[in-house]
């Protein structure tokens, strides 16, 4: 992709509880995504490349996923890779 483009992407607003936002903000950005908690309660954030949105998923679907589906995840990642 050409430095000079710019990825636009759609806002989709998430069902998350307040202490998963500031979980997810940490997380994101520590992974060096630029993000921040809005007063409003949401969380903004700045995705710059594909990968910054692969990034942004995971850490979205290990705090909102049930475990059982994290389980599953897991397990499957071992079977793959055995």
């Amino acid at each position: 992709m050409d430095s000079a483009q710019t990825l636009t992407l759609l806002t989709q607003p998430l069902t998350i509880s307040r202490s998963d936002r500031w979980l997810a903000c940490q997380r994101l950005q520590e992974l060096h995504i630029p993000c921040t908690c809005q007063p409003d309660g949401t969380l903004q954030v700045e995705i710059a490349t594909p990968l910054d949105l692969i990034q942004l998923r995971s850490v979205v679907q290990q705090l909102t996923a049930p475990r059982s589906i994290l389980l599953d995840l897991l397990e499957r990642c071992w079977i793959h890779h055995a």
